[in-house]
């Protein structure tokens, strides 16, 4: 059969591994594009379960000389250290103390309440 074809319209084995050299290129090329989505993807999922976490949770803003402690939601952004966040028992006992007092804008005691 290969007798029937013309070797001025055979492909050699140099331009075969060219063509295959060629698409694994283009291959190589999609397969990293998809990497470097899911990498994408995997970062925003995890910033939204930590956002979620940070919601579940509260977090003090230290006292000052004259002023009290604030007791935050965790994702509240007037206070946006994301370190030290308390547990919801923490945040009720930091609120019952004297000297700490609610977030007037996150309003972290509608949280603690039933």
């Amino acid at each position: 059969m290969t007798d029937d074809i013309p070797t001025s319209h055979a492909i050699s084995d140099l331009e075969k591994n060219r063509a295959l050299l060629e698409w694994l290129r283009w291959q190589l090329g999609q397969t990293e594009r998809r990497v470097r989505e899911l990498e994408i993807q995997e970062a925003q999922e995890q910033a939204r379960r930590e956002r979620a976490r940070a919601e579940m949770a509260w977090k003090i803003q230290p006292q000052r000389s004259s002023s009290v402690a604030l007791l935050h939601r965790g994702g509240c952004a007037t206070y946006p250290d994301p370190v030290g966040l308390i547990s919801r028992e923490d945040a009720m006992v930091a609120l019952a103390e004297p000297g700490t007092e609610p977030c007037q804008f996150c309003r972290p005691d509608t949280g603690l309440r039933g």
